[in-house]
């Protein structure tokens, strides 16, 4: 426990205060979070029996950041496309010595530990980038915390027990409701608000954040893992600490793009 709450103390100060910089150290700290990411998903994928592709990821990693980096969104579909072309070709031209298995995880390592999380960056670039990001940010925690403390309280029925056995629906919603409930105290207090955003945004964060969560929790057991890596103590890895924005974040850059 003091090991998570200091991990807690030192890590949210820094996501926070590179996020509020914005322009190249948002960039910095998503990129490092990103390669760390891929590194520990790479792992789960050793675990699993599959063969990784290390230097062809790290190269679509690179590549999607170069994109992003330098021309923002305009090209981010042409770059996906592109990785999904490069990952299953490699499956074409050399069946049967790339399966089917092996060709979609490597794919889907970047598309989760990359592209996913560089929204973190994208939405920061938004007008009224910060607010937005920082709103997502506190969302998800608040969906983390009452889920914890409504499931702790009165959890009885189990959610997903294959997958995680603690988790329960009475837990589920009280993360949901944490979540609107705090989407709506921002729009309070924030200028010239649109409910029916902020609204969105609460219910949105407090479902996908769960998801994120239990997707992730989901591959771990698939692998049989209990964390996806020990980087940060008390908490596990990259996508142990993330998983839940990492679902969240796309669902807001591109609602907040839609319903502004």
């Amino acid at each position: 426990m003091l090991k998570r709450t200091i991990s807690a103390l030192i890590g949210a100060p820094l996501l926070l205060g590179l996020t509020y910089l914005g322009g190249p150290y948002t960039a910095f700290l998503v990129a490092v979070l990103a390669f760390l990411g891929l590194r520990e998903f790479l792992q789960i994928d050793k675990h699993m029996g599959i063969k990784v592709w290390n230097i062809l990821t790290i190269l679509a990693t690179v590549g999607w950041f170069v994109v992003i980096f330098s021309n923002g969104s305009k090209w981010m579909t042409a770059a996906v496309v592109f990785w999904l072309l490069l990952a299953f070709g490699r499956l074409a031209l050399t069946y049967p010595g790339t399966s089917l298995t092996e060709a979609s995880f490597n794919f889907l390592a970047v598309l989760y530990s990359t592209v996913l999380l560089s929204h973190l960056y994208l939405l920061r670039q938004l007008p009224h980038g910060l607010e937005w990001t920082f709103l997502t940010f506190f969302l998800v925690w608040a969906t983390d915390t009452g889920a914890y403390l409504i499931g702790r309280g009165f959890g009885s029925h189990l959610l997903a027990p294959q997958v995680s056995p603690k988790k329960t629906v009475e837990g589920s919603l009280g993360g949901l409701l944490s979540s609107v409930f705090v989407a709506l105290l921002f729009w309070r207090f924030a200028n010239d608000a649109n409910l029916l955003t902020y609204l969105v945004l609460g219910i949105t964060i407090g479902v996908s954040g769960q998801i994120g969560d239990l997707f992730e929790s989901a591959l771990k057991r698939t692998a049989g893992v209990k964390d996806s890596g020990s980087i940060i103590p008390g908490h596990g890895g990259i996508l142990d600490r993330f998983d839940s924005l990492m679902f969240a974040l796309p669902l807001v850059y591109y609602g907040v793009i839609l319903l502004s």
